[in-house]
């Protein structure tokens, strides 16, 4: 029904700067809430940021607070995760979910949908 694509992860220096996006298939991308999260391999999935549905929310885990920033484009059906000054520690695969609560919330409990997920992997 909801489909989410993600795109935009790769390898980078720490330091550096990745732009990752989620296309979504729905007809009203704006009623869904959007979130990020992240999985490595020895840890379970961590919430990252999210987005109110208007864009006038957002939410970020302290981790990555004054580093990341969550946006989306209701016209083109895609939000995007801004990451910059990257670590080694923020390597992981990073999901989108979507949630038509229409609030951000910080557990993955409270998304209905989810992508496939991108690689993110940070290098020394």
């Amino acid at each position: 029904q909801v489909q989410l694509v993600e795109s935009g992860g790769g390898f980078v220096q720490a330091g550096g700067s990745l732009r990752l996006s989620c296309a979504a298939s729905v007809r009203t991308f704006s009623g869904y809430s959007i979130a990020w999260f992240r999985q490595a391999p020895t840890k379970e999935r961590e919430f990252v940021a999210a987005i109110q549905w208007s864009g006038r929310s957002t939410d970020y885990a302290d981790s990555v607070k004054g580093r990341f920033s969550i946006l989306r484009d209701n016209l083109k059906n895609t939000a995007f995760l801004q990451m910059n000054s990257l670590k080694p520690e923020d390597t992981a695969v990073y999901y989108c979910a979507a949630s038509p609560r229409l609030r951000v919330g910080r557990y993955p409990n409270e998304y209905e949908y989810w992508g496939q997920g991108t690689q993110v992997t940070v290098s020394l």
